[in-house]
């Protein structure tokens, strides 16, 4: 009996934040490990949370996660919930943690939370070291944005 390969299933995307890249030149980014509890975990496996006001601060050594709400989960009952914006550990190296302290104390970056996933059995957080972009980079970034969908369009048309 030959055996047949387990496929592996792909990252599945719980949250992103579109409006990280529009606000914030990206540079570098890094995978961080959530500290979670039991019930925030089951929420965000149901997709229950948005990134999308959050930030990334890094203190005495370590990477903390504000701002970013994680549901109540029903099914955990009144007294096994959690609170929904608390502030959250990300699990980073300590090389990768003193190169973003490195980088931010150089320039006037910022540390941006970028995209959560299910990794396995566990949730992980793209976060981008970036820098803000000013308003006319970002009409820049708009008009670039409309002239290739107008290519795209011709190219539809004509083909």
């Amino acid at each position: 009996m030959a055996k047949t390969a387990v496929k592996k299933p792909a990252d599945t995307t719980i949250a992103t934040n579109r409006r990280a890249r529009f606000n914030y030149e990206i540079l570098e980014t890094f995978e961080a490990g959530m500290v979670l509890t039991g019930s925030e975990i089951k929420s965000v496996r149901d997709r229950h949370m948005t990134i999308s006001e959050g930030y990334v601060q890094v203190r005495s050594g370590e990477a903390w996660l504000h701002n970013a709400h994680i549901a109540p989960y029903p099914a955990a009952g009144p007294f096994g919930q959690h609170e929904p914006t608390r502030p959250r550990k990300l699990l980073l190296k300590k090389k990768e943690i003193a190169h973003i302290e490195r980088e931010m104390s150089k320039a006037r970056l910022t540390i941006v939370p970028l995209r959560v996933y299910i990794k396995g059995r566990v949730a992980k957080m793209l976060i981008g070291l970036g820098r803000g972009k000013r308003q006319y980079d970002q009409r820049e970034t708009i008009k670039r944005r409309d002239a290739e969908r107008e290519m795209g369009r011709a190219m539809r048309v004509k083909a």
